[in-house]
Formats: structure tokens, C-alpha cells, sequence
């Protein structure tokens, strides 16, 4: 069995019949008392983050998370269907599972997904994409580049802000962390 030593980013711990994913640890040895690890980890099912502290040396018990690359088909009314790009086997992932990535997600794009026993835990998507602008009202006249911003909808059907200039059928890159606009596309 593993112990705390071992704990990495993105390594899946199932602690008290949940899996909880490592977003950030810190091994900790103070000069008085025993050394720790201080994790920030989050639910893969809820998404709530919690913090938590293990001693050093505490045998914790690992997931086994199989990470594979799918090919994202097109989305039904309770879900999205998946290609296995291995294997050409098609999976139904519930809306919750795929969660905010459907508003950067394009037919026919490939995700990374984790896998627990066949049953699809979350996605992991590039950290941008590029998208068309298919919907944003024109700048005025005056409005400057480096002035404010205004609402774009991107093909997927997310709104972004993006500067003035921009107009309809522009390519923009879009951080998938947080949905802002990081440039054009030419």
C-alpha cells in the first residue's frame, strides 16, 4: 500500500469510499514535531475542495484512475457521447461529469477523460481552444483597442467578453480554465 510520500498532482486518493483529486500538496517538516503533507483536493464527484493534512509516512490508498484520449461525438438530451479514439467504442458521460468543459468543446475535438472501473470521473481539455465568434454587436465608432470590453458568443454557444474591435466570424483563443479571451486567431 501506498503511503503520503507518494502523493503527486492529479493523483487520485480514495479516502472514506470517495475519490478525491490531488490539486496541490506540500511535504512539510518543521523542526519540532513530526513531518506532514498539507493537500488542497478536490471531490470527483461533487467538485468541492477541501484541505487536508496527513502525517508523514500514512498509508493512504491510491484510485486506479485510467487516463485515455476520446473524441467528443456530439451531446443528447441527458448527455454527451464519446468516441474511444483506442478501441472505437462509443460512451454516454453524463452532463454533470463533463460539466463547464461542454462550453469549449467542439464535435469531433479530442479530451483527455479519466476513467474508475469504466465509469468516466471528469475531463481534462487543453488549457485553450480556439473558437469562432458567431455573435457580438458592432463596435462604435470612437471606441478604442484598448478601450473596454463587450459580450461575444462563441460557436459553442458560451459568452465571452472580448475587446471592441472583434467582429462576427472571428477566430479567438479562449483559456478553458476560466473562459477569457487570450487573443486573436488569424
Amino acid at each position: 500500500m501506498a503511503t503520503t510520500n507518494d502523493i503527486k498532482n492529479g493523483a487520485v486518493l480514495n479516502l472514506d469510499g470517495q475519490l478525491w483529486n490531488v490539486i496541490e500538496f506540500q511535504h512539510v517538516k518543521p523542526g519540532k514535531g513530526g513531518a506532514f503533507v498539507r493537500t488542497k483536493m478536490k471531490n470527483v464527484m461533487s467538485g468541492k475542495v477541501v484541505d487536508k493534512t496527513f502525517n508523514a509516512g500514512t498509508k493512504i490508498d491510491f484510485a486506479n484512475v485510467d487516463r485515455r484520449e476520446f473524441t467528443y461525438l456530439y451531446a443528447e438530451a441527458d448527455g454527451y457521447v464519446f468516441m474511444d479514439t483506442s478501441d472505437y467504442d462509443q460512451i454516454n458521460v453524463p452532463a454533470t461529469v463533463v460539466g463547464d468543459a461542454k462550453n469549449f468543446m467542439l464535435e469531433n475535438q479530442n479530451v483527455q477523460m479519466a476513467l474508475h472501473d469504466g465509469t468516466p470521473l471528469y475531463i481534462e481539455l487543453p488549457a485553450s481552444v480556439i473558437l469562432e465568434v458567431t455573435y457580438t454587436e458592432p463596435g462604435l465608432q470612437g471606441d478604442r483597442s484598448t478601450g473596454g470590453t463587450k459580450s461575444a458568443t462563441v460557436e459553442t454557444g458560451y459568452e465571452i467578453q472580448v475587446p471592441l474591435f472583434l467582429e462576427n466570424g472571428t477566430k479567438v483563443k479562449v483559456d478553458t480554465r476560466d473562459g477569457s479571451y487570450l487573443g486573436r486567431v488569424s
